[in-house]
């Protein structure tokens, strides 16, 4: 019986398996990443699975657990469905949870380095490991996030160079995502909690919390205003080509009508 229909069977031992799957290997998705499709257009149902290459020789126990974690996002199981064992579904986040254990940081940012001595030094008494460090896009909403599938850390470009004028700011944002590598997450029912109360008390534990908050919060407008400032300009300078073309289209057409 292949694993998709395993997985399937697991949690919903009283529906009918009557679909079409497929599942594949790749290496376009980030380390320990899977996602999901499923189309049941035209009477047609296929679900297709796609995993990061990594997943191809771990146990086929955590996998079971991966694939019932993604088959969840699909197919919600009803009142009665809800008491389905969540074994496998226990030890795919159990592995998740020590992914970074077996993981060697090979992406690191020098600034976002020095960022988290000072706070695992600081907060963590050095207990926690260097996962990977990086900048990410300039987001203003998604400001850093840790990805437990590959141990990253990830701050927002909008910070970059920060590190010179207020290394606060950018420790305070390390010290949250630390705390989530730290304290790990909560699984509950089909759904992940990774903001728990106990995550929330330690990071009120973080000194001068509201002032750097306003501080971030400024920063955040600040970019904005730069980057629309920039975008007019680069619209402006557009526009006044677009000008400069209609206008030479203009003289030549006036000499081709004047036959000179």
């Amino acid at each position: 019986m292949n694993l998709i229909e395993e997985s399937f069977r697991r949690i919903y031992p009283n529906r009918t398996f009557d679909y079409h799957f497929e599942e594949h290997y790749s290496l376009q998705l980030s380390d320990f990443n899977a996602n999901i499709k499923y189309d049941n257009g035209f009477g047609k149902k296929n679900i297709k699975i796609k995993y990061n290459l990594k997943w191809k020789n771990i146990d086929d126990e955590i996998k079971i657990g991966l694939i019932q974690t993604l088959l969840l996002k699909v197919f919600k199981p009803k009142k009665y469905e809800k008491d389905y064992s969540k074994l496998n579904i226990n030890l795919y986040n159990n592995f998740v949870k020590r992914i970074h254990e077996f993981s060697e940081a090979e992406k690191i940012d020098p600034k976002l380095e020095e960022s988290f001595y000072r706070v695992n030094e600081r907060f963590f008494a050095n207990l926690i490991d260097k996962p990977n460090l990086v900048w990410g896009r300039d987001s203003t909403r998604r400001l850093a996030s840790y990805n437990y599938h590959n141990d990253t850390v990830t701050v927002s470009k909008i910070f970059q160079g920060i590190e010179e004028t207020n290394p606060a700011m950018l420790d305070y944002l390390m010290y949250h995502e630390l705390l989530h590598k730290h304290l790990k997450f909560k699984h509950n029912g089909s759904r992940n909690s990774y903001h728990s109360k106990q995550f929330k008390d330690a990071e009120k534990l973080y000194p001068n919390q509201d002032d750097i908050e306003k501080q971030i919060n400024l920063q955040i407008r600040s970019y904005k205003i730069k980057r629309g400032l920039v975008r007019k300009k680069e619209l402006l300078k557009v526009n006044h080509q677009k000008i400069k073309i209609n206008k030479n289209k203009f003289k030549d057409g006036l000499l081709r009508f004047f036959g000179k």
